[in-house]
């Protein structure tokens, strides 16, 4: 677990959650602006950036992530005030407004002194993202300065029983409308951002992946899964996890299956990935093998993975 804590600051009590997410466009004015900070340092062709950037204009110019990320921020608060701790929530985005540092002003604003820290992805991919959104913390804490709050982050959720439930609640609901004589052969894909295999060979994220399909497949008594990657990028000579999703809808047609229900398992919101990639692009391909695709929502703010997050809030505060 990676932790932010200021010298002198351990003794303080918490008084705040800071929930952190990635950030997206909110209108289409805000895409390419939004790539071009995602991509600062990144050597990326300007056609991949215009394919990037076509992709939200195929949503309209905008991501869900924020409007997302704020509704379990609220649902958290919610469930925080009525069961305790009674801490707020801020939200800080690591490459789209409201940026980091802005929560972080405002947490100072509040007089905030230590926060709990809850990262919005269910897996540590270490310095595939996971690093990257501590240290957008740390950065962000550095330069407002003395007198900034203590972040300390609780774990990922990848194993906790509430996202395990919650999770096989949603992928219930596309199991369920499959003829019964079909639906306990229906393959679940459970699909994850890809990365670069170096990194994943130094964090736990694939092994920390297996474990959530695994208990989400056993709590639903469901025998045929897989593991798919997905929304890869970077450069075509550095070897990244796989197998892609398109690869696995073909060779499941080739088994002869014509349904399947995909699972985006790597991810807690409803984000360009998962709207786009998969609902467009990896359906297009289900459609011409004539694979009926069906796709299971997020945790998003589901009631038992809103419990799961107050859960990892109390044993961080538990922890003095």
């Amino acid at each position: 677990m990676s932790t932010t804590r200021r010298h002198g600051d351990a003794a303080l009590p918490f008084d705040a959650v800071l929930m952190v997410a990635f950030g997206g466009p909110t209108q289409p004015e805000e895409v390419r602006p939004f790539l071009a900070h995602v991509l600062q340092g990144v050597p990326i062709p300007p056609e991949r950036l215009e394919e990037v950037a076509r992709h939200y204009d195929a949503l309209g110019g905008r991501s869900p992530i924020a409007e997302r990320t704020f509704q379990k921020a609220e649902r958290l608060a919610a469930l925080l005030q009525r069961e305790g701790p009674q801490l707020p929530v801020h939200v800080g985005m690591r490459c789209w407004r409201p940026f980091i540092a802005e929560a972080v002003a405002h947490m100072r604003q509040d007089g905030i002194r230590r926060a709990v820290g809850l990262i919005m992805a269910p897996h540590d991919s270490g310095a595939a993202s996971w690093d990257r959104s501590v240290q957008a913390v740390t950065t962000a804490l550095d330069n407002s300065g003395p007198g900034a709050p203590a972040v300390e982050f609780a774990p990922p959720c990848f194993d906790h029983p509430d996202f395990i439930a919650a999770m096989a609640e949603l992928v219930r609901a596309q199991l369920l409308p499959i003829p019964h004589a079909q639906r306990h052969r229906t393959p679940l894909i459970f699909t994850a951002h890809s990365i670069p295999a170096a990194i994943a060979a130094s964090c736990p994220y694939v092994q920390q992946l297996e474990t959530s399909c695994r208990l989400v497949a056993e709590t639903l008594g469901h025998p045929c899964w897989s593991l798919a990657y997905q929304s890869r990028s970077g450069s075509p000579r550095e070897r990244w996890l796989e197998p892609d999703i398109g690869n696995v809808l073909r060779a499941l047609h080739a088994e002869g299956h014509r349904s399947v229900v995909v699972v985006p398992i790597g991810f807690v919101t409803d984000n360009v990935e998962i709207c786009y990639d998969l609902d467009v692009e990896a359906k297009r391909l289900a459609d011409a093998l004539g694979i009926e695709f069906r796709r299971a929502d997020p945790a998003n703010d589901h009631p038992l993975y809103i419990r799961a997050l107050a859960d990892l809030v109390r044993r961080q505060v538990a922890q003095g």
